[in-house]
C-alpha cells in the first residue's frame, strides 16, 4: 500500500522551493523503492515553514518543516514516511499551536486536499452547499446569505445578502455574477490561497449566486500575476463542466451556470468594482460615476453581483449549514469570520482564520510571534497600501470593522503588515502619495492632481523644507483627496498619510503630537 505524501503547490511555497522537494521525494522514494503517492495540496497557511511536507499515518498527517531538497534524503533515513522522528518534524499538523487555535470556515479544506480533485472536494463536504440551493427558492438562499451577517470580505463591508437581494429584484433576461479576484493590496493573500488551494470552494460559491439572483453568467477577474492561481482555477473549471457543475443543467436541476476567468493586466485600480467592469467590457480600467449602482446597472448594463473571492467562498458553509451557524463567529456586526494575512518584519508570517473580535496584539505576538528582526512593532498597516497606520497604543483593539472605523482606520482585506521600530513614517506617508500617483486611473483631478502634488510636498517636508507651511498643506492635499475623489483609491490615500502623521510626528520633524484630522 502506497504511502502518501503532501507538498504544496501553493506559489508561496513554491517560491520556497517546493517543486524541488516535491521532486527530490519523488526520486528519493523510486531509488529506494518505496510506493509514495505524491500529493499537491494547498498551503496550511504557515509561510515561516514551507515548503510543509506531510505525511499520512495511522495517528494523522505528521509535518515536517521548512523542507528543503537537501534535507529529503536524511527524512528518508529517519523514516519520516511512518512519521519517523527528525530535527524538522513538528507533530501532528493539526495540532500546531498556530493552526490548532484556528476557527476555518472558508479555509476548512486548504492544505488538505488535492486542489483540482473533485473527488477530494465532494469527500471534505463540498457541493453540499449547492445541493441544499438547489432545493430553496432564491429568495430563501438570499435570506441565508442575509441571515448569515456575512459582509464584503474585500474591503468595504458591505452586507452580501443586500446586494444579492438587489440583484435579484432587478428586472433582466440578463444578469451577472462577478468575483473579484483582482488582489492587489500589499500584505494580502488570502484570494490567492483560496483559488490556488480550494478553487472548487469559490466555484461552488458563485454557482450559488447565481441561482440565487437567477444570474447564468459568471466571470473571475483575475489580476495577471497569478498563473498559478490561472491554471489551478481553468483545471477546476472544466472539470466542474465535466462533472456537471457548470453549464446548461447542473446536477440535473434545470439550472445553468457557465464561468470562466479573465484576466486583467495588472491596474490597481481595476480592483475597483466599476473600473473592473470597464476593463471586463474591454475598455480602460476608468472608474465609473454612481449611480447607478452595479446591482442595478452593471457589466454591459445589466444587474450584477461583484464580490470579493472570500466573499463568494464564505457562501458554500452558510447554505451547508446554515446562516445562524456562521452567524454564531465573530461580534457585533461583524459577523463570521475573517481569514488574516500576516507579512512584513514579522517573525511567523502567514494566514489565520478566527472570528472577529480578537485583537492586533493578539495576532502580532500570540500567532506573528513578534517581528522577525527582535525589536520593538513601531507601527502595523492595516487593510492594503491605502489602509491606515496604526500605533502600538492602538494594537488592543479588536478585529471589527465598527472598532476600526472609529479609530479612522479599515479593516479592509484582512492584510496586515507589520514595521518594526527602524521604520521611518514619513517616508512610507510619501510611500502612500507616490502609489496614489502611479495607479490613479486620472479620470477625478483630486487623485490625478492631488497625488502627484502630494509627493513633491512629501519630499519638502523629509527635507526639513518649510515645515510650517508644507505640513498644514499637506493635510488641506489630503482633505481635497478625502473629498473630492471620485473612487477609493484618491479618497483613501489621506488614511495612511495622516496616520502617520498625527501618530508619528517626529519623523515629520514635528515636535508635538499633531491632532488628528
Amino acid at each position: 500500500m502506497s504511502i502518501t505524501v503532501y507538498v504544496p503547490c501553493d506559489s508561496s511555497a513554491v517560491s520556497l522551493g517546493a517543486d524541488r522537494v516535491a521532486k527530490a521525494i519523488t526520486q528519493e522514494a523510486a531509488k529506494r523503492g518505496v510506493d509514495i503517492k505524491l500529493v499537491r495540496n494547498g498551503s496550511r497557511g504557515m509561510y515561516w515553514l514551507e515548503p510543509l511536507v506531510e505525511v499520512a499515518t495511522a495517528k494523522g498527517r505528521i509535518a515536517y518543516g521548512p523542507v528543503q531538497p537537501g534535507n529529503v534524503s536524511g527524512l528518508f533515513d529517519a523514516g519520516f514516511t511512518e512519521g519517523g522522528a527528525h530535527a524538522l518534524s513538528l507533530g501532528l499538523t493539526e495540532e500546531l499551536d498556530y493552526f490548532k487555535k484556528q476557527q476555518r470556515l472558508t479555509f476548512a479544506r486548504i492544505g488538505k486536499t488535492d486542489p483540482i480533485s473533485l473527488t477530494d472536494y465532494v469527500a471534505n463536504d463540498g457541493y453540499r452547499g449547492l445541493k441544499n440551493a438547489l432545493s430553496l427558492t432564491q429568495a430563501n438562499i438570499v435570506k441565508a446569505v442575509t441571515d448569515s451577517g456575512l459582509r464584503g470580505r474585500g474591503g468595504a463591508a458591505f452586507p452580501t445578502g443586500i446586494k444579492w437581494n438587489t440583484v435579484l429584484n432587478a428586472p433582466s433576461l440578463q444578469k451577472y455574477i462577478i468575483c473579484n479576484a483582482d488582489e492587489g493590496d500589499s500584505g494580502t493573500f488570502s484570494d490567492r490561497m483560496v483559488m490556488e488551494g480550494d478553487p472548487f470552494v469559490l466555484i461552488e460559491g458563485m454557482t450559488i449566486a447565481g441561482l440565487a439572483v437567477d444570474a447564468t453568467q459568471g466571470y473571475i477577474y483575475l489580476r495577471i500575476e497569478y498563473p498559478h492561481a490561472f491554471e489551478i482555477l481553468s483545471a477546476a473549471i472544466t472539470t466542474a463542466y465535466k462533472e456537471g457543475y457548470l453549464g446548461e443543467n447542473i446536477q440535473g436541476s434545470g439550472k445553468t451556470f457557465n464561468l470562466e476567468v479573465r484576466l486583467g493586466a495588472g491596474a490597481y485600480v481595476c480592483g475597483e468594482e466599476t473600473s473592473l467592469m470597464e476593463s471586463l467590457e474591454g475598455k480602460r480600467g476608468l472608474v465609473r460615476f454612481k449611480p447607478p449602482l452595479p446591482a442595478i446597472s452593471g457589466l454591459f448594463g445589466k444587474p450584477t453581483v461583484v464580490n470579493n473571492v472570500i466573499s463568494l467562498a464564505s457562501v458554500p458553509v452558510i447554505l451547508d449549514k446554515g446562516g445562524d451557524y456562521y452567524r454564531d463567529f465573530g461580534m457585533g456586526r461583524s459577523r463570521g469570520t475573517l481569514p488574516v494575512q500576516l507579512a512584513g518584519n514579522i517573525k511567523r508570517p502567514g494566514l489565520v482564520e478566527l472570528g472577529f473580535g480578537l485583537t492586533l496584539r493578539e495576532l502580532l505576538y500570540d500567532f506573528g510571534g513578534g517581528s522577525a528582526s527582535g525589536r520593538p512593532i513601531k507601527a502595523v498597516q492595516v487593510g492594503g497600501p491605502l489602509g491606515a497606520y496604526l500605533p502600538e497604543s492602538q494594537f488592543d483593539t479588536p478585529l471589527d470593522y465598527e472598532a476600526f472605523a472609529a479609530n479612522w482606520t479599515v479593516l479592509g482585506h484582512g492584510g496586515i503588515v507589520v514595521f518594526d521600530d527602524t521604520v521611518n513614517m514619513a517616508k512610507m506617508a510619501r510611500y502612500s502619495m507616490e502609489f496614489c500617483k502611479i495607479e490613479s486611473c486620472g479620470k477625478c483631478t483630486p487623485c490625478r492632481i492631488g497625488s502627484t502634488r502630494g509627493v513633491e510636498v512629501m519630499d519638502d517636508i523629509i527635507n526639513g523644507r518649510n515645515l510650517e507651511k508644507n505640513i498644514p498643506l499637506l493635510r488641506d492635499l489630503c482633505d481635497t483627496l478625502l473629498n473630492g475623489s471620485l473612487c477609493a483609491l484618491g479618497g483613501m490615500t489621506p488614511y495612511p498619510v495622516l496616520s502617520a502623521l498625527n501618530h508619528f510626528p517626529e519623523d515629520f520633524g514635528v515636535n508635538e503630537k499633531a491632532t488628528a484630522a
